[in-house]
């Protein structure tokens, strides 16, 4: 897959399947689009384009940066489209002045001259331009004209799958992983630099590798505890992964840490990636540090049985 940054360093096809969209997730109701892109492609020797904007438009309309936490970063939201089989991946920067964009201009400008659109595949809801002018009529209207055709995707075969990225947000933050698992159609993921911590993980038999999450808009699971699959090195471990404020211990800062099961190895300040399985229970403070010991251990036989 070929990622612009932009959409001046991008050569026009010859024959375009195109959709566009912010894709968070790149969820089940995505796949559906970008899957029935794929296949005119491929019937009628095309390349497949996604358009996508960053930051996302949200962010940007309500001058926010907190305002919306976002289920992918950047670099993982291009290994499910790479993974996907799409061509090509424009980034177009949005502004507050792209956002001045109309219809009109969106069509004739990025689709038909910059892209050579001749496919344009959309979901039943999709809206386009400034203050979200342009819809499926406004493309049939003006495809003829321009020599595209337009596909939308019928309302039932999206609805019927009952996903949206908001659903899956709002699964994520009550640590309901099963249910965003099944709307996302592949694992829910992190990935993080490993750092120092407090090492008092160590004295009780569970040491940890404690994350840092560089990208401050990516969406974090509630608070508890967690069955997760733990990619070091190019391999998998099982792990049980914690996040919340560690009550026990001090109850001040909120921290991500893992215990991957049989690893011993030293990974200080290497990138590693978790994919969420299931939350096992919440965060609760214990009575002493042995206490808490005690439920680790049946933790790791849970998580142990889940990942089995």
């Amino acid at each position: 897959m070929r990622i612009y940054e932009g959409i001046s360093n991008f050569r026009r096809l010859d024959y375009a399947v195109v959709t566009s969209g912010t894709y968070d997730g790149v969820h089940k109701g995505h796949q559906k689009i970008l899957q029935r892109m794929i296949e005119v492609a491929k019937n009628e020797g095309g390349e497949t384009v996604l358009i996508s904007f960053w930051p996302h438009p949200r962010i940007v309309l309500n001058n926010d940066p907190g305002f919306l936490k976002l289920i992918n970063t950047m670099d993982e939201k291009q290994e499910l489209l790479r993974n996907i089989g799409i061509n090509h991946l424009i980034l177009i920067p949005f502004t507050l002045e792209f956002a001045q964009t109309s219809s009109t201009d969106f069509i004739k400008n990025i689709l038909v001259d910059a892209i050579g659109t001749k496919k344009l595949i959309i979901g039943y809801n999709h809206r386009f331009g400034k203050n979200r002018e342009g819809s499926f009529d406004n493309l049939v209207k003006d495809s003829s004209k321009y020599g595209f055709e337009v596909e939308e995707i019928p309302k039932h075969e999206i609805d019927d799958l009952g996903i949206s990225s908001t659903i899956i947000r709002k699964s994520l933050i009550n640590g309901d992983i099963p249910t965003a698992n099944r709307y996302l159609g592949h694992p829910f993921l992190i990935n993080g630099l490993v750092i120092h911590g407090d090492k008092l993980g160590k004295t009780i038999g569970f040491p940890t590798a404690n994350l840092q999450i560089e990208e401050a808009y990516k969406i974090i699971p509630g608070d508890g505890v967690y069955a997760v699959n733990v990619n070091v090195r190019g391999r998998e471990f099982k792990g049980m992964l914690n996040i919340g404020k560690r009550p026990t211990v001090d109850g001040l800062n909120r921290k991500i840490e893992v215990h991957i099961l049989d690893f011993k190895k030293d990974i200080y300040q290497e990138k590693i990636s978790i994919k969420f399985v299931k939350k096992v229970r919440d965060e609760k403070k214990f009575e002493s540090l042995d206490h808490l010991k005690t439920q680790l251990e049946i933790d790791k036989e849970t998580i142990t049985e889940i990942l089995k």
